[in-house]
């Protein structure tokens, strides 16, 4: 006999909210009643541990989906642990009560844990009517003297149920799907989502006969009981790669809330290759379902390179399990994550220096990028950075860790120079101050480099100077050599002469404490403006109209022992026109070593003519 009855809790406005506004997609009915069925089989284990009799016992706990794409029906069916008459009017005829909900009261009860029951919201089972004019449950309580019954609706007002002979233990869920819907009635498609959302439930599932979750959830299992191949199994089915990992990190921690993850670090980094920005690859699960394959703010920007899985079974989502309501605790995972990441590159680095090398070349942008961006996270991240140095051989990186190990005791600032390659920064003008007095220089040969010093600002209480900053202090050397030098009234004469003769292009000039075997060099004063960053300024505004397009009276220093600035001091009383001509030359070839020469047409044009004077005498 049917019996008709009404829904509870104005179900005509909840099942509105449900069916049209709850849930972003159609498709995820399938994980919900997919999870439900998880969280049926789940039970039904537990009675068979804590009931003496349980009927159909012999029945495999799996999960089958049935699709009929003529009748336009998609089936689920467990044989899980079923529900009696009550069970389904409590269940299923009022929105949002939960048997799963009160299962687990139930067990806390008994001091018992079961975290495996994904659904807790009670709301699940109706977004089944996002997609169906339908749906029809059948469901037979695992008790041995139960019935079977049907409950039958359309999603309007009212249901029915009426009792059914020849049932099995467990529920059958029937979704009779809209005209608009018939692609869930499809094989393929309903593979598509098992695949995307419940890869890993427990619980086999079958779709018409053929097991779709295939891959274990192995985050969840001991680290000690999973083999290398298993590793690389689930990287490249999470990742949908074909190489193997470079890096993992597999943990489980207590606080903020109880968590797993398995991180992955992949050997090739795709935007090396132009290939665009990599999307987030880490997927956030709850009780092995998935909630989202891309999370906001489960990880910083920088990290978007990681693939893998997070998963919690007391995650605080909101009622549809698609996001997470609690931004605090966003940000706090987050932080964990981030610590753990960080804290496994210095591990590699100390233990595996070769294979962080190798992270180093695919991924350091990453780090540079986490550097500017994460400002938290900005000195542990500056551990990791990587560069050659006047130390090291072509090619061979060092540490800023390593580097102050080696500075001397008087040595206050960490240096660096910029430069397009290794030999451009070793034949310029700077590096001879430092090489004469044993002193290493990071070399920087990206542009970004230089920026992200900036951001880093210090490491160890040391500042960090470009080389060519005139905050850079260096130890006066006592010149043993015989070579012949201008005396201080000479050198202060030629001074003010210069300062004279270029007029605005120079702030000041002056003896240089730092030349060796340069004539001259252009000082920075100005360590937020170096050459490289004003050149990267001024490729943003090409344009012209930007300030930056003319450049500001700089800093020049000459060397009063070497024989040009020696010969330029003889020859300005003799022959002024000339040695204005040898200056602006002097100069000009400063800035180009210095990369400020913007336009080299004027310095090639008065070269013919200092060439020309030199050939007529």
């Amino acid at each position: 006999m049917s019996e008709t009855l009404e829904f509870k809790a104005e179900v005509r406005q909840v099942l509105d909210i449900v069916i049209n506004s709850l849930y972003t997609d159609k498709e995820v009915f399938v994980r919900e009643l997919i999870s439900n069925a998880s969280d049926a089989l789940e039970k039904l284990r537990h009675a068979q541990i804590t009931e003496k009799e349980v009927f159909d016992d012999h029945l495999t706990l799996e999960i089958n989906l049935n699709t009929d794409d003529k009748a336009h029906t998609l089936t689920f069916q467990d044989f899980g642990i079923g529900m009696n008459r009550d069970e389904l009017v409590d269940n299923l005829g009022t929105i949002a009560h939960s048997g799963s909900k009160a299962f687990l009261e139930a067990l806390k009860e008994n001091a018992t844990s079961k975290e495996n029951l994904i659904g807790q919201f009670g709301v699940g089972f109706y977004s089944s009517f996002m997609a169906a004019n339908k749906v029809e449950v059948y469901s037979r309580s695992f008790q041995k003297d139960g019935k079977g019954f049907l409950w039958t609706s359309e999603g309007a007002g009212n249901y029915t149920v009426e009792e059914v002979e020849g049932l099995r233990r467990g529920t059958k869920v029937v979704v009779h799907l809209k005209e608009e819907c018939k692609e869930f009635a499809t094989q393929e498609r309903v593979k598509q989502i098992i695949k995307q959302y419940s890869s890993f439930v427990q619980f086999p599932i079958n779709v018409n006969g053929e097991r779709v979750n295939t891959v274990e959830a192995i985050w969840l299992r001991n680290k000690s009981d999973i083999k290398e191949e298993e590793y690389t199994e689930f990287y490249k089915f999470q990742a949908n790669a074909f190489d193997e990992p470079l890096l993992r990190m597999h943990f489980n921690a207590d606080a903020p809330i109880v968590i797993n993850a398995l991180i992955f670090i992949p050997k090739e980094n795709p935007e090396r290759f132009g290939l665009g920005k990599v999307e987030p690859a880490v997927a956030l699960h709850c009780k092995k379902v998935m909630i989202d394959a891309q999370p906001n703010g489960l990880l910083p920007e920088w990290m978007r390179f990681l693939k893998g899985v997070v998963d919690s079974a007391d995650l605080p989502l909101n009622i549809s399990r698609e996001t997470m309501q609690d931004s605090v605790l966003v940000q706090k995972l987050n932080s964990l994550l981030t610590k753990r990441l960080i804290k496994l590159l210095e591990n590699t680095a100390k233990k595996d220096p070769e294979k962080y090398e190798t992270f180093w070349q695919q991924f350091g942008i990453f780090i540079k990028e986490g550097i500017h961006l994460d400002y938290g996270n900005r000195d542990k991240l500056g551990k990791l950075l990587r560069f050659e140095s006047s130390y090291t051989e072509p090619g061979k990186l060092t540490s800023l860790p390593e580097y102050v190990s080696r500075m001397p005791e008087s040595q206050e600032n960490i240096c660096y120079l910029f430069g397009q390659n290794r030999a451009a920064i070793e034949s310029g003008p700077f590096l001879e101050a430092f090489q004469a007095r044993n002193m290493e220089v990071l070399y920087l040969f990206e542009e970004a480099d230089e920026i992200i010093l900036r951001d880093l600002g210090k490491f160890e209480e040391k500042k960090i100077l470009s080389g060519d900053s005139d905050e850079v202090k260096l130890d006066k050397i006592e010149d043993s050599s015989d070579v012949e030098s201008l005396d201080e009234k000479d050198t202060e004469s030629l001074c003010t002469w210069i300062q004279e003769k270029l007029d605005k292009k120079v702030s000041s000039v002056d003896a240089s404490d730092r030349l060796i075997g340069s004539p001259a060099c252009i000082m920075n004063a100005d360590k937020f403006m170096t050459a490289n960053m004003r050149r990267m300024m001024q490729a943003m505004n090409q344009d012209g109209k930007d300030a930056l397009q003319e450049l500001p009276p700089v800093k020049f220093e000459i060397n009063p022992g070497h024989p040009l600035i020696r010969n330029l001091n003889d020859l300005r009383t003799g022959n002024e026109n000339l040695a204005i001509l040898i200056l602006e030359q002097i100069f000009d070839n400063s800035l180009a070593t210095s990369n400020l020469l913007e336009d080299p047409r004027e310095m090639v044009e008065r070269s013919y003519q200092i060439l020309e004077k030199v050939s007529q005498d």
